[in-house]
């Protein structure tokens, strides 16, 4: 079961990149949630999102496509870059090329 938490805090609204990113989540897996109710600090997988790893594998090829980062299974810092969408939208901001 896939679920999101809008917690309607500051912290929670999405910026226009996180948006961007929570469209393409929500069309790419399908997701049975508009893309603007996802708080960009809940966790992806678990509580959260409700995420699993073929989710990850998807976001991961999604990442690579839309935005030429790749992201590697056996990278130690998967747990913090997966952790919620804010952090994933930080590391993909900081690790694509220029334009």
């Amino acid at each position: 079961m896939r679920w999101t938490v809008n917690t309607n805090s500051a912290s929670a609204l999405q910026t226009p990149f996180e948006h961007e990113m929570a469209e393409r989540l929500v069309e790419s897996l399908q997701l049975e949630v508009a893309s603007e109710d996802i708080d960009p600090v809940a966790p992806l997988f678990g509580e959260g999102l409700g995420l699993d790893s073929i989710d990850a594998l998807e976001i991961a090829l999604l990442i690579g496509r839309d935005y030429a980062v790749t992201l590697r299974s056996d990278d130690p810092d998967n747990k913090r870059i997966f952790g919620s969408l804010r952090s994933l939208c930080d590391y993909v901001l900081a690790h694509r090329p220029a334009a």
